[in-house]
């Protein structure tokens, strides 16, 4: 039969596997570092996985497929519960197991990282988690550099990392889209004081004034000892 069904660009794929994690049909694998179409007739054509490709590498085409297989996609769910780890635990157990782990964390040291991606280049630019977000913009390093960070910084904020001297794009185009195209309510820059942190503060300068918004923001500076300068 003729129906819509996604369609994935190797070439674009980044190998992220956030398309895999969003199909819930099992749909979508990663196969030798790249997203791939595993069954037509697992995809129900709803395209939960377009948005959160950040490369751009999926896209709808109307093309002779097996229809879509409910009765299938089930099985294939159980099967996945009942499958047994190489240890001979099965893997209900261990998700029961990771739930408890998790219950007897403490509030000082549990992740505050609220979403993902977090690096600048995946991120989706109208990604529903930058609905009324406040902004967390952060070097590579601070987090390594500031012992508290997820408390301090990461706690009640949306997170974007990069590196303004190593990674090779810049991110002033991308993360003015971001500002300019949500309702973002205010932006924190966490940079160390080495100099080539001021790239990542003068780029988020650029960002909020071309985004022609007004938004509070303001620049939080690490020192190499892990010391937040005044």
């Amino acid at each position: 039969m003729i129906r819509k069904i996604i369609k994935i660009d190797e070439e674009r794929c980044n190998g992220c596997g956030l398309c895999a994690e969003a199909c819930h049909e099992g749909a979508i694998g990663m196969v030798d570092g790249k997203a791939k179409l595993l069954r037509d007739d697992y995809c129900d054509g709803l395209g939960d996985c377009l948005p959160v490709c950040p490369t751009g590498a999926i896209r709808f085409e109307e093309r002779e497929a097996k229809a879509y297989d409910e009765a299938a996609v089930q099985r294939n769910k159980l099967s996945k519960q009942d499958k047994k780890l190489p240890c001979g635990c099965p893997g209900t157990q261990l998700k029961a197991i990771h739930r408890e782990t998790v219950n007897v964390e403490t509030d000082e040291n549990k992740s505050r990282l609220s979403q993902w991606p977090v690096q600048i280049k995946l991120v989706p630019i109208n990604a529903p988690y930058f609905k009324d977000a406040n902004l967390l913009i952060a070097a590579d390093c601070t987090a390594y550099a500031f012992g508290d960070f997820h408390n301090r910084f990461i706690k009640n904020r949306i997170t974007l990392i990069g590196c303004p001297k190593l990674d090779e794009e810049d991110y002033s185009e991308k993360l003015t889209e971001i500002i300019k195209n949500n309702s973002i309510k205010s932006v924190t820059v966490v940079r160390m004081e080495v100099p080539c942190c001021g790239g990542l503060e003068n780029v988020v300068k650029s960002a909020l004034k071309n985004s022609g918004k007004f938004i509070p923001w303001q620049v939080v500076t690490i020192s190499t000892d892990g010391t937040i300068i005044d």
